[in-house]
This record gives C-alpha cells, structure tokens and sequence, in this order.
C-alpha cells in the first residue's frame, strides 16, 4: 500500500459524562494512508457517528491521539482546528446541505470561504470539481432544480474543491434510491482512483462490503479491519 499517513488514530477514547456514563468509543486505533477507499460500518448505537466527529476534529477525544495530515489534534486551539478542518477535512453529508438561494457553482465556490482564496480562483476551481462530479453543465442551476443524486454530486464536489487530505462521507446514499445510491459509490470509487483518499461512514453492509476496506465497528470498538486480514495472509 502506497502513500502517506493522512489520518492515525492511537487508542482513542470517548466518554460522556452523563449518568450513568456513556462510553462511546473504547480504545480505538487505526491508519488510513493517502489514496485509500475505506468503509465504517456498524449498526445504529456502535459508536461510528461519535467516530466521524472526532474523524473530523468536530468533536474532541477523552483520551488517546488523532493525528490528521501530521498534526496532533490535541495541541490545537479551536481555531487552529477550524483552520485544520478547512484545510484538511472535506465533508459529505446525508442531507446535502446546499444553499437553495445561490447556483450550484456558488455553493461549491462557498467550500472555499474558509480558505482566504479570491472569488476568480474560488470560481475557476468550483468550475473544475463539478467538471470531476460531471456535472459542469448544471453550474447555473439552482439546488431545488436538480434530482436528489445530482445534489450529492454537487455536495461531493464542494468537499473536493480544497484538495482536502481525506473526505469524509456520512451515509452518503441515505437519501437516494438504490439506483442513484449506487451511482454515487461509482463516483467515489473513480474519485479515489484519481486519488482522493475517502472515508464513508455507513450502517449498510451490503454498500460497505464493495469498499477495497473495512472498519468493522461495534460497541465503541474496531471489531474487524480487511486491512489487517489482508496483511496476515501475505
């Protein structure tokens, strides 16, 4: 396996401090190196929606290291963090998330606010992430006039407009038919074979299971990683 370490996570803990107390992850530890295409996957209650916040500096741990493009998290200001997330982290999420009033185009162009580039290069390289989602021809549209697939496709390309480290995907297909779901996997996977390294937080094991890798969790725990079986029967 090729690539850099982009995401490193050593014995990670969350705890929430309610009564009784809510241990939501246990000791997690794992790698994801540059160009990988991995799959999270666990039922409802495993822990994975509490791993995705910590995944994307949203949240921070109780305990252990995270370590996203070579920076401790842990020795972050919040607004080194946010300035880390801009830089580092794109986000997919079930819901779109699109600004109804402004074009497609602009919702992308709007993935680099954070990043202090000039409106003509947040334009141009807006213009060039709908051109990899396929969807150039629809950047005057409006949200409200595409179909639900064609929303994510503008949501996937508003998270690689930064030429983030690592996408993070949350059920991105949560919202589609079966059939636009699955143009979507298509999607990620050629994007990942251009180079983009991804992460999809899903519960769908059967869509899990088309991943090249997979993160099995259960009860705040890595119960299962094809990567690790993969390097044992080498």
């Amino acid at each position: 396996m090729s690539g850099t370490n982009v995401l490193e996570l050593e014995r990670v803990t969350k705890t929430y401090d309610t009564r009784p107390p809510v241990h939501a992850l246990r000791g997690v530890s794992f790698t994801v190196r540059s160009g990988e295409l991995v799959a999270i996957v666990g039922p409802s209650g495993s822990g994975k929606s509490t791993l995705l916040h910590i995944l994307g500096t949203l949240d921070r741990p109780s305990s252990g290291t995270v370590r996203i493009d070579g920076q401790d998290a842990a020795t972050l200001t919040d607004r080194q963090l946010a300035a880390l997330r801009a830089r580092s982290i794109g986000f997919v999420f079930q819901q779109f998330f699109l600004s109804e009033h402004t074009t497609v185009l602009e919702n992308v162009a709007d993935g680099l606010l954070y990043r202090g580039a000039p409106p003509a290069e947040r334009r141009e390289r807006a213009a060039e992430a709908l051109d990899r989602v396929g969807l150039q021809d629809r950047a005057g549209f409006r949200p409200s006039e595409l179909s639900g697939g064609q929303r994510q496709r503008v949501a996937i390309a508003r998270a690689l407009v930064g030429r983030p480290a690592i996408v993070l995907a949350d059920e991105p297909t949560g919202n589609l038919d079966s059939r636009t779901g699955a143009s979507i996997i298509e999607l990620l996977h050629e994007l990942n074979a251009d180079g983009a390294t991804i992460l999809v937080i899903t519960h769908d094991g059967e869509l899990a299971a088309r991943f090249p890798r997979r993160l099995n969790v259960l009860d705040g725990q890595i119960v299962a990683d094809s990567a690790a079986r993969s390097l044992e029967g080498v």
